[in-house]
């Protein structure tokens, strides 16, 4: 038997995929929305392919909204792409 991968799916093209392959953003306790590079934050999680494509079809669909349940600013969102394009 081999080992489990865990599977998350990303938010833009709603692909189950590796959680190692994904990129996470977390809502902290705060209410602070960062890029969980480590995958070990603690907080609500949601999950992005690193893909540019993926995440602004969720962006669009306001997946990130839905599955951190919150509202999200555009600044965070700004800081998210800038963040996402340096990976």
């Amino acid at each position: 038997m081999g080992k489990n991968i865990p599977l998350r799916k990303c938010l833009g093209c709603d692909e189950m995929i590796g959680k190692k392959g994904l990129l996470r953003v977390v809502r902290t306790k705060d209410g602070g929305i960062t890029l969980d590079t480590t995958g070990k934050m603690s907080g609500r999680g949601a999950y992005i392919c690193s893909d540019k494509e993926c995440f602004e079809k969720a962006v669009k669909k306001k997946s990130f909204e839905r599955a951190l349940k919150c509202e999200i600013p555009q600044e965070v969102y700004e800081s998210l792409r800038e963040q996402i394009n340096n990976e």
